[in-house]
């Protein structure tokens, strides 16, 4: 299977090939095409330029011999880097520059077919080699001289070629050529240099990824992508993104190593104080006028193991993926005076007073009726147990911007400042909790929170002066 760094470099490696060829391929076809046409161009005008010339010099009566007209046709040829021929209508050769024939050649003579050509058209140009005068394929432009007579008559003296070797225009075309692919060739290892590093530095963080990952399945959760903590692209991003996820996998895994063990703890001491208890009375350990003593310790904690049993499993239920929490109307109101109800033992039992701030008429809120009703019911319970005896318990439901606003207060100890965002953990017990509530097992306000966050709503926690107060939020209906 090939890597991604293999794909990335390969297809960028196709791209950069591609690319170039199609732009080398038009560039040279559109070079030799415009050195062609140019070089033609060239010729046809000295073509038109010579044969105007010879027109005037034959007009004033001159001959075609004369010194000063064969240095002019020199130049030109010299200039152009072309051949010049002059020739009578039948073809025969009057004139031409050094080099145009081979060596050996005598009385050459032009085709009449490409005479007769001229002559009819008034100029002619192609590849000939002139019926082998010349040596290999030329291209050739001609023009016809035309001079008047004393009547002011014109007609045709002479005709005029001139002849390019395409040797030199093929050999310009080859230096252009080697010199586009030189730099082509330059170029493809200077990108594909370039690629090959961006591609290895992009899929670094990749590999790096894939290798933490098999560690995290291996249970190396301290494990971490490192060295992409500068880098401002998606791939530093993607790395960022692991590493919280693997935060919150380790943090996940150390809740559960907490959770593991204080389930122990809490399940520990009272089996430790029920078999000790039963051990002593079974053995005869315990008189028997203390049995019953002890038989309502063993009592009084297997009903605490039954309750932590009972909220594990309520816990368990919350966090289920199975459980969606149905939404329905009901009255927020009616819910905390019916809990208040079922708890006016416990509060008559400690001596307290209850001040309720409650709206008339009823205040309709969204949510589970019966997970709401215990929400209220473990607020209530928790304000009861740390209430100082003789106190007072508030109890306010206001209405503001589309939520219901719901509080619980009582008057004891304060909270420090520091144990108040560990209220809502797992277990977490303070140490006013320890020695005032032997019976409960530190989950109430984790199952608030959990219910709340179900509902996607909020609680919060204020302790001053001795007035510790609880508020969660409902929307209204």
């Amino acid at each position: 299977m090939k890597s991604f760094y293999q794909r990335q470099f390969m297809l960028m490696a196709g791209m950069v090939l591609l690319s170039f060829a199609l732009l080398g391929s038009a560039f040279i076809t559109l070079s030799y095409q415009y050195t062609i046409q140019d070089k033609r161009d060239s010729m046809e005008r000295n073509a038109e330029f010579i044969s105007e010339f010879t027109s005037a010099v034959q007009s004033s009566g001159l001959s075609l011999m004369d010194a000063s007209y064969q240095a002019y046709v020199s130049s030109i040829s010299r200039i152009s880097d072309a051949y010049v021929i002059i020739c009578r209508p039948n073809g025969r050769v009057i004139l031409a520059s050094e080099g145009a024939f081979q060596e050996g050649t005598a009385a050459p003579t032009i085709p009449a077919q490409i005479c007769q050509e001229l002559e009819a058209n008034g100029d002619y140009s192609g590849m000939t080699n002139l019926g082998g005068l010349f040596p290999e394929q030329r291209y050739v432009a001609g023009r016809t001289v035309s001079i008047s007579d004393f009547t002011g008559q014109s007609y045709e003296s002479n005709l005029v070629f001139v002849a390019a070797d395409t040797s030199s225009i093929t050999e310009l075309w080859r230096a252009v050529a080697t010199i586009y692919f030189t730099t082509a060739v330059v170029v493809l290892l200077i990108a594909f240099i370039s690629s090959s590093l961006t591609s290895m530095h992009q899929t670094r963080p990749l590999k790096q990824i894939a290798d933490v990952a098999r560690k995290f399945g291996h249970g190396e959760l301290d494990a971490r992508v490192t060295g992409c903590e500068n880098r401002q692209d998606e791939v530093g991003e993607l790395a960022e993104a692991f590493n919280a996820m693997a935060d919150s996998l380790a943090k996940a895994e150390a809740k559960r190593s907490e959770f593991i063990a204080n389930v122990s703890h809490e399940l520990k001491t009272p089996m430790t104080t029920i078999a000790g208890f039963a051990d002593g009375i079974l053995d005869g350990t315990i008189p028997p006028e203390r049995e019953k003593e002890y038989l309502k310790t063993i009592s009084t904690e297997t009903r605490r193991l039954s309750r932590l049993v009972r909220q594990m499993l309520d816990l368990s239920r919350m966090q289920s993926s199975e459980n969606v929490t149905a939404q329905e109307p009901f009255d927020a109101v009616e819910v905390m005076l019916r809990v208040l109800v079922s708890l006016e033992p416990k509060i008559n039992a400690r001596h307290l007073d209850v001040n309720t701030d409650l709206p008339d008429g009823s205040v309709m809120v969204w949510g589970d009726p019966d997970a709401i009703t215990q929400v209220c019911y473990n607020l209530l319970d928790n304000a009861i147990k740390f209430s100082t005896e003789g106190s007072t318990i508030g109890i306010t439901v206001v209405t503001k911007a589309g939520k219901a606003r719901i509080s619980v207060r009582n008057t004891g100890e304060t909270i420090p400042p520091e144990e108040l965002p560990l209220l809502f953990d797992r277990f977490h017990k303070t140490d006013r909790s320890r020695s005032e509530d032997r019976d409960g097992v530190g989950l109430g306000l984790y199952i608030v929170k959990s219910i709340l966050g179900s509902h996607k709503e909020n609680i919060t926690v204020t302790s001053e002066d001795g007035v510790t107060e609880f508020t969660f939020t409902l929307t209204l209906a």
